[in-house]
């Protein structure tokens, strides 16, 4: 049980162009949101779609595969963990952020 622990799957379209970022030690760090999509009739029998929008980060290869092969819309199945933090911004507003540390990526269609 221990191997499913904080464990995210998930299917998605990428929606914006990833951010990458080279870091002084040399490491790569790849930026992106991912949609998923779930269908289901409401009440009164209207097809409704419930968008969720994911924030995920990629390390190393993981991230130069980003770089390489990730674009705006295309179809990706992401792996990972939950990782939550926060942060002041530059007005002294405390924000929070989950996001999805990516360890698997997966390019889907065409």
């Amino acid at each position: 049980m221990s191997t499913i622990r904080n464990k995210v799957q998930l299917i998605g379209n990428v929606g914006r162009e990833p951010e990458i970022v080279n870091l002084e030690s040399g490491k790569k760090l790849a930026k992106f949101s991912v949609a998923t999509n779930e269908n289901y009739k409401n009440g009164n029998g209207e097809r409704i779609t419930d968008t969720q929008w994911h924030n995920i980060v990629a390390w190393g290869k993981t991230a130069e595969l980003v770089e390489k092969y990730v674009n705006k819309g295309k179809e990706v199945g992401v792996e990972g963990k939950l990782t939550s933090r926060s942060w002041d911004d530059k007005d002294g507003t405390k924000r929070y952020i989950t996001e999805v540390i990516c360890n698997e990526l997966l390019l889907m269609g065409k």
